[in-house]
């Protein structure tokens, strides 16, 4: 079982947008292959949206896609596997912690600005 910090930052290097983390639990709940056709409307999402999170997961070693465009969950090992697992559940629980930290990560400088203005007790 991977760490509170390890977990933050496997979901932030992991996943560029929610949707991307969204489409991740689609595949991984539904099984099997997927045309992006089929990942469009179950989402209920753009096909770039679509696109861009299914790039961005088969970079970080989430998913697949074959060479007819569909889609299927293959974590690239089992630890990888344990994490997605972490994060489902983590965000099953707490998604507005999840969704800050994936956007938090795709937007660094703007959470460091915002953060200057946040008042704190000394």
């Amino acid at each position: 079982m991977a760490s509170q910090d390890d977990l933050a930052r496997f979901i932030a290097a992991s996943f560029r947008s929610v949707w991307s983390l969204e489409l991740l639990l689609l595949l991984k709940r539904e099984g099997g292959l997927h045309t992006r056709e089929e990942l469009i409307r179950a989402l209920r999402g753009s096909e770039l949206v679509v696109a861009q999170a299914l790039e961005g997961l088969v970079g970080a070693g989430l998913a697949v896609v074959d060479e007819n465009g569909s889609a299927s969950y293959l974590p690239i090992s089992a630890e990888v596997g344990q994490l997605v697992d972490q994060a489902e559940d983590l965000y099953s629980r707490r998604p507005d912690a999840v969704r800050r930290t994936i956007v938090a990560a795709a937007t660094p400088g703007l959470t460091a600005f915002a953060d200057a203005f946040r008042l704190r007790r000394d």
